[in-house]
C-alpha cells in the first residue's frame, strides 16, 4: 500500500516526521493552484526548493489541472524526472477551481476534460519521440495519475492512467465541489472505473479529507458533519474520505477500503499530516 500527502510546499514538517521504512514513506505531491499557461517553473520547482536534493519522500509531483501547453508541460515533467533519478509520477486532473481557469485565459466550464485529453495524448507522443528534448529519465515518460470523478474524466483515466485518483466528491456547475458523496456512490465510481479498464490494470487513488486521531469518534464525526452535510454520523464514518477515531480503528478503516474498494494507495491532505504520520506505522 502506498501514501502521500498534498502539500502546498513540499518537503515540510521533518519529512513527514520521518515515517515509515525505506519505499513506504509518504510520497511528496506538488498542487500547483493558479498558475497561468506561461508559468513553466511550476513543476521543476518543486524540486528545486529542496536545496537542489530530491529524496525518496518526494517521489511524486503533481499538476493539479493541465492549463501548461504540453509542450511546455513536457519539458517540465522531463527536467524534473531528470532531477528526481526517475522517480516522478505525474498526476493531472481537469481541475475544480473556476478562479484558477480565468486567472489561465482558460473558459469555464469549457471543455476541461478534452483539453486533458489532448494533453495526455501530446505528452505521450512527446516523450515517446526519441529525438524530443529534453527526455524523461523513465522510458516514455512517468508514470501517470488522472483524478476526477464525473463519467468523462473517469472514462479518460481508465484508458491511460496508471493510477486513477477518485477526489470523492462531484464538481458544481459554477466550480468548486459539492459535499462528499456517500460511500455507495463511492463504490459505484469505482466499479465504473474498474468497468472501463478494457483489460488495463490500475492503482485506485482515494483523497482523503480530513484525518482525525480522537479516543471520541462518535463527536470527531460530528463535527465533520460540514462536509457531508446531508448525511447522517453513521453514514459518516462510513466514507473512505474523512479518517477519524483511535489510531487502530483508522488502521482499521484503511483496511477495510483495500478489501471493499480495491484502494492500494491513499493521499491526505497537508492538514491532516502531523494527524496521519502515527497511522502510517500500523500500515502494511
Amino acid at each position: 500500500m502506498r501514501f502521500g500527502v498534498n502539500m502546498v510546499e513540499p518537503g515540510s514538517r521533518a519529512e513527514f516526521r520521518g515515517q515509515g521504512a525505506a519505499g513506504r514513506r509518504p510520497r511528496v505531491r506538488r498542487r500547483d493552484c493558479g498558475r497561468p499557461p506561461g508559468d513553466a517553473g511550476a513543476v521543476p520547482g518543486a524540486g528545486a526548493r529542496r536545496g537542489g536534493h530530491f529524496d525518496g519522500a518526494a517521489g511524486h509531483v503533481r499538476a493539479q489541472r493541465a492549463v501548461l501547453p504540453p509542450a511546455v508541460l513536457a519539458r517540465d515533467v522531463a527536467t524534473t524526472d531528470q532531477y528526481s533519478g526517475g522517480r516522478l509520477e505525474l498526476g493531472l486532473g481537469a481541475g475544480y477551481v473556476r478562479e484558477e481557469f480565468e486567472a489561465a485565459g482558460l473558459p469555464w466550464p469549457g471543455r476541461r476534460v478534452d483539453h486533458v485529453e489532448r494533453t495526455v495524448v501530446e505528452l505521450r507522443k512527446l516523450f515517446a519521440d526519441p529525438e524530443h528534448q529534453p527526455r524523461p529519465a523513465q522510458d516514455g515518460g512517468p508514470p501517470l495519475m488522472l483524478g476526477g470523478w464525473g463519467d468523462l474524466m473517469l472514462t479518460l483515466a481508465a484508458e491511460h492512467a496508471d493510477t486513477i485518483a477518485l477526489t470523492g466528491a462531484p464538481t458544481a456547475k459554477g466550480g468548486g465541489l459539492v459535499g462528499l458523496a456517500g460511500v455507495d456512490a463511492f463504490a459505484e465510481r469505482v466499479s465504473f472505473v474498474r468497468s472501463r479498464l478494457g483489460g488495463r490494470t490500475a492503482e485506485i487513488n482515494v483523497l482523503v479529507q480530513m484525518v482525525v486521531v480522537t479516543d471520541d469518534r462518535r463527536a470527531a464525526l460530528t463535527d465533520l458533519e460540514r462536509f457531508a452535510p446531508d448525511m447522517s454520523v453513521d453514514a459518516i464514518g462510513e466514507l473512505p474520505t474523512l479518517l477519524a477515531g483511535p489510531v487502530p480503528e483508522i488502521v482499521a478503516q484503511i483496511e477495510r477500503m483495500r478489501e471493499q474498494f480495491g484502494i492500494t494507495y491513499v493521499s491526505v491532505l497537508e492538514r491532516s499530516l502531523d494527524a496521519f504520520a502515527p497511522v502510517l506505522k500500523h500500515l502494511k
